[in-house]
Order: C-alpha cells, then structure tokens, then sequence
C-alpha cells in the first residue's frame, strides 16, 4: 500500500490476489504465480488468495457480465485492466463468498484502487461495487452454458455435440469447482503416508480408483514427509499414465516432456534408469528439485526436445505433450483465457512433431506411449491414428495395469473428469515391431 495509507484489515491478502492476476495476465502460469504471491502468507490467508484468484479465472465472462451495466461514462473496455481485475476480486467476494461482508469487499477493493490509481480511481471502484452490492442481480437462467460457466463458447459447443447438454454441464461444473489435493507415495507406502497424516490430524480419503490419497485442504509442505520424499503431488488420472505406461522392468527410460517430475518418479520404481529431459530450462529446476526431493536416485535431468531426443534406443519413451489442457482446467483455471481455436491446431502439429523425433528414440521391440491432459479427439486418438498411418512399424500394445472402465475399446487410457471424478487424461501405449 501507500506510504502512510491506512489499509482497511484484509486489504494484504487481496493485494496479493491482485498480484498473482497480473502473473497470469502476463503469461505466468496460475499455479507459478500463486506460489510466488502467497508464499509468505499464513495458511489462512493462503487459502483465501487461492480461492479468490481462482474463482476469478473460472468466472471472469459471469463476473464481466454483472459488472459491464454498472459501469457508467464509457463502458467496461475503457476501464484499465488492473482496475478490472481489482473490481473482479470485489465482486467475486459480493457474490460467492457469503462469509465475507459486503463492507469488507467493497472497502478493501477501495484500497487496492487508491493505491493503483489515485483518489479518482478508488471513487469509480467504490461506486460500482455499492451499486452491485445495492442491486444483486436478478436470479435467472443464461443464455447458454458458455455464459453460464465462463467457458469460450466454440469449446462448449465441442463438448456439446460429443457428451450432450447434461454431461457438458457437470463437466462445466467440475471445472468451476476447487479441486482436492491429492497425493502420490513415493519414498513412503502408502499406508505409511495414511498413518502419518492420521497422527498430524489430517483428514484424507483414497483417491478416484485407489490412485493416490485426497486432502480437501492443506499445504503440501506442511504435510509430514514432505522433506523425506515421501509423496509427490499429482492427481490420480496422472498417476493412472504412469502406471497405464506400464515400463519393463529393469529398462532404460526416456521421459521425453518430464517436467515437474512425478510420472519420473513413478516410472523410476521399476526402471534401471530414467533420463528426464525437458526442453524448457525455466521448468528444468523445479523437475530436478522434486527428483531430489521424492526420486529414487535412478534419474537424470537434462535440458533436451522430444522432437530430438538426446538418447536412443530406450526400452520406454513417453511423451507427455504439450496440449490444451482442456482435462485440467479446474486444477489450472488460467487455461481457459489462452483456449482458441488456432492454440488447438498449434498443439496439434506440435505434438505430431513431438511423436515424429521421439519414435526414433524407441529400440526394436520397445515402448512409445503418448500422453495428454487434453480431452479433445484431435490431440489424442486421432493423433495416434495419424501417427501409426506413418509408422507401420508401430502397433497398440495397450496396457490392463489400469481399471477397463477408463480404457477405450482400442485399449487407450481416457479420463474424463465429470465421468471418473480425477482430472482429463487420455494415453496410448504402442509397441515398435523387434529385431
């Protein structure tokens, strides 16, 4: 805040709400900047931002939507972008936070505007947020899903046509809803994990098919183990790929898009080693901080593409691509502000390059499984139909190491989360013909 400005109480925690929009407004991605903004925080205060920031991202279109009308004198594209956000945290609070008071909302918003832009900007901010809190808006249906749920609409259109009005909603709805923490054994059992977070006083339950233990809150540093390695945070559909994956034992494994490193882990148990190689040095640190942390030791980073893999001859290479994100987006709410349609196709050919140079890391006899968070056919099964068209040397070998009811009649591992209750995760497992 200002020099000698006197905050009205709770104006920190909304001021590094602020903070972690700008992150995601500038590329940042949501999980990175919220880290980064909350880390000094109490555990209160740390939850409050999380859930403020990212309601905001899996609301913006319905918050907008009140706001535009109580703009007066230009119009909402006028209003300066940090301003739009600041109004967007108030009217977040009015609206879907019942436990804090309209006064709170509307006075700590006030402070963020004087200190961002003045005396005039805190009177606008102050002036809009009364008239919404004075005028709740009436209760009535939207127009269409899109609107409803603050998803661009050609995607819910997608959706649509391929699970039908019903299924769309709960899918909507799903990613408009604060996702679990779910932990992954790694050094620890998992009933050694279990027992000790029933000693801390932690209440947990197993996750979706087995995969993993789910906490509804807490920070994953504050768990015990954490220092040991004794679990790794990833949601059961991830844990579900590595297991669907399925590496001989004993083998050399490439971990072709590694980064942050719990697929590695996971695959490390059974491997001789695993080379995890990411092309994207900004992510390499945090990967080699969680193999040092949670790995087996049979792991080595390096900075390498998947399109020119940096070994060969690998007994496993999976490739986890780059993607939409379209499974993930309750878990990363940012990904819906970068969805279009050219960022789909932009994906598509990434990742069929991607398939292209790590097929050629694969020994006679070998392992290629291809991996998404994505849910669209595009980036998935069609990917692999149009890789194997090229590839007549490769074959599905598809994996039973996970339930039948999250593989497809080709054998593909497919989650969806409104229907199996993790995050969207598709894989396929193909085999290259021997020697």
């Amino acid at each position: 805040m200002s020099p000698g400005s006197t905050a009205p109480p709770g104006t920190a925690s909304r001021q590094r709400a602020l903070t972690v929009l700008r992150g995601v407004r500038s590329g940042s991605p949501f999980d990175l900047a919220l880290a980064e903004a909350v880390d000094a925080l109490t555990p209160p205060d740390r939850r409050f931002v999380h859930e403020v920031t990212a309601g905001v991202l899996r609301h913006q279109d319905a918050l907008d939507r009140l706001l535009t009308p109580l703009i007066r004198g230009g119009g909402w594209r006028r209003v300066q972008p940090a301003l739009r956000d600041i109004l967007r945290i108030g009217a977040y609070q009015l609206t879907r936070l019942d436990r804090v008071p309209p006064h709170a909302a509307v006075d700590t918003s006030v402070a963020l505007a004087r200190d961002e832009g003045g005396k005039k900007a805190a009177g606008f901010v102050n002036a809009v947020l009364r008239r919404l809190a004075a005028e709740p808006p009436p209760a009535e249906e939207p127009a269409t899903l899109a609107q409803a749920y603050s998803h661009p609409e050609w995607i819910v259109r997608r959706w649509s046509a391929r699970f039908g009005d019903d299924e769309t909603r709960r899918l909507l709805e799903w990613n408009n809803t604060p996702p679990p923490l779910v932990l992954q054994p790694a050094r620890w059992t998992a009933e050694a994990l279990g027992e000790a977070l029933d000693r801390g006083g932690f209440e947990w339950r197993s996750a979706p098919f087995g995969d993993g233990i789910q906490l509804d809150e807490g920070r994953p540093q504050d768990l015990p183990g954490y220092a040991a390695g004794a679990f790794v945070v990833q949601d059961a559909a991830q844990a579900m790929v590595a297991k669907y994956a399925a590496p001989p034992a004993g083998g050399l494994v490439l971990d072709a898009c590694a980064a942050p490193g719990g697929k590695t882990i996971a695959l490390g148990r059974a491997a001789r080693l695993v080379v995890a190689a990411d092309r994207r040095r900004d992510r390499i640190g945090r990967l080699a901080e969680n193999l040092r942390r949670a790995g087996s030791g049979r792991e080595a980073v390096v900075v390498a593409d998947a399109g020119a893999p940096c070994l060969v001859d690998a007994d496993l290479v999976l490739v986890d691509a780059p993607c939409t994100a379209t499974g993930t987006m309750a878990r990363h709410p940012d990904a819906r502000l970068r969805l279009t349609r050219a960022r789909l196709e932009a994906m598509v050919t990434e990742q069929a390059a991607l398939l292209e140079g790590a097929a050629r890391a694969v020994c006679p006899g070998g392992l290629l499984v291809y991996a998404t968070c994505s849910l669209e056919p595009e980036e998935n099964d069609m990917q692999v139909e149009r890789f194997l068209e090229g590839h007549p040397d490769f074959g599905r070998d598809p994996s039973v190491a996970v339930p039948s009811e999250a593989r497809t009649e080709a054998g593909d591992l497919t989650l969806h989360p409104h229907i199996h209750g993790v995050d969207g995760a598709y894989a396929a497992r193909l085999r290259r013909a021997g020697r």
